[in-house]
């Protein structure tokens, strides 16, 4: 008979075996028979990146937009678009379409981090509420999915990406081109604030992560960080 020691190492061994040959069952299960999911196992294969999801909310116009980061920081638009809703659907079939849509973009891309902007409040409480319910949609979708979510003033995202707090959408946008090197023009600046919210997501993230002094803006990032930006 053999020693203890030896009789569970042979059991470990014959798991690792049978775990090893669960695995590979299970990606030729996917490879082979469920064609829709072989892009989420290339992206799992390839090097470590970070994917984030902005979100700028809307009643009628809710703005996405998806980054990915890479290990030397360098930062790929992968997609940055609208959804549009009618003002003459129902209320809450337009927070379903939202639940939809955020759901769907988790699909597709798989993001780590989910960055949204916080709702500016002004005089008309209707619209708050409306525009709080949005929001409220799109971060529970988020977290249902299990991906941590974070929240940005309006505010807080101009400064991060132009330096300026009161800058304008326009200037947003601008300065956006100029970071991940877009020659497109913009059609709704709702898609751009969503692009605006995940990249100043991913400059307070790098901030604490390095420990250092925060920087002004992402003009004085690019200036300290140059060919940290990828065209698309």
């Amino acid at each position: 008979m053999l020693p203890k020691y030896l009789l569970i190492d042979r059991i470990k061994k014959k798991q690792e075996y049978q775990w090893s040959q669960e695995i590979v069952e299970y990606y030729f299960d996917i490879f082979v028979y469920r064609h829709d999911q072989v892009s989420k196992i290339i992206l799992l294969l390839q090097k470590n990146t970070k994917i984030i999801l902005g979100i700028d909310p809307g009643t009628l116009l809710m703005g996405y937009g998806l980054i990915e980061v890479s290990d030397n920081n360098s930062i790929r638009l992968l997609e940055m678009n609208v959804l549009k809703l009618s003002s003459g659907t129902d209320a809450y079939e337009r927070l379903q379409l939202i639940h939809k849509k955020v759901n769907q973009l988790i699909e597709a891309f798989s993001p780590q981090e989910f960055a949204i902007e916080a709702p500016f409040f002004g005089k008309n409480v209707q619209s708050m509420l409306k525009l709080g319910r949005a929001q409220g949609v799109a971060i529970a979708t988020a977290m249902h999915a299990g991906i941590p979510v974070s929240e940005y003033s309006p505010k807080k995202v101009k400064q991060s990406i132009t330096g300026n707090g009161n800058a304008g959408k326009e200037q947003v946008w601008k300065m956006l081109q100029h970071l991940l090197q877009l020659r497109n023009e913009i059609i709704h600046y709702d898609a751009s604030d969503a692009l605006a919210v995940a990249m100043c997501h991913h400059f307070q993230f790098n901030s604490l992560k390095s420990g250092g002094k925060k920087l002004k803006g992402w003009s004085e990032f690019v200036s300290k960080n140059p060919g940290r930006s990828n065209k698309q």
